[in-house]
């Protein structure tokens, strides 16, 4: 009789918590990065977790910029230099706080607008046990029992 809160609601609270847990975080962002400037952004990631980046100029000059990440202990973990767009992904080794940055400090003219996507954690399946399933797209064309006739090219 102590407590006011149903059972089921408890129980519905706490799977919602876990399911909550199990989900990747992250964060998408589109900025300007004045000519001659670098702007550098903070994640936090645990030991063991996977995070990645994506990036891409979409304005500015020759739509190109500086990017880097570093580890919690000053590491250079990613440097690409006057890139477009990339993604880059990784596990991290120690636990802390990681730094990517983005630079136009060799543009004296040029101010640009950069959209980035970071996201800690793995994606969960889609599908329940989809890993270890024969799907329409996980099978190549010869895992056909029958074969396939050649393609006639018309000449």
């Amino acid at each position: 009789m102590g407590s006011t809160v149903p059972r089921s609601a408890s129980v519905l609270l706490l799977l919602l918590l876990l399911l909550r847990a199990e989900q990747p975080r992250g964060a998408e962002l589109t900025f300007e990065l004045p000519d001659n400037a670098k702007q550098c952004f903070h994640e936090e990631v645990e030991q063991g977790v996977k995070f990645s980046l994506d990036y891409q100029v979409i304005t500015g000059g020759h739509y190109d910029v500086d990017c880097y990440v570093e580890d919690p202990q000053g590491n250079t973990i990613y440097r690409e230099t006057k890139k477009q767009y990339d993604s880059f992904t990784y596990r991290a080794e120690v636990k802390g706080v990681y730094q990517f940055c983005f630079s136009n400090e060799f543009s004296t003219f040029s101010h640009k607008t950069v959209y980035f996507d970071f996201q800690v954690g793995d994606e969960p399946p889609i599908l329940p046990d989809m890993g270890n399933r024969v799907t329409a797209l996980t099978q190549g064309p010869n895992a056909s029992p029958t074969p396939t006739p050649p393609l006639r090219v018309p000449v």
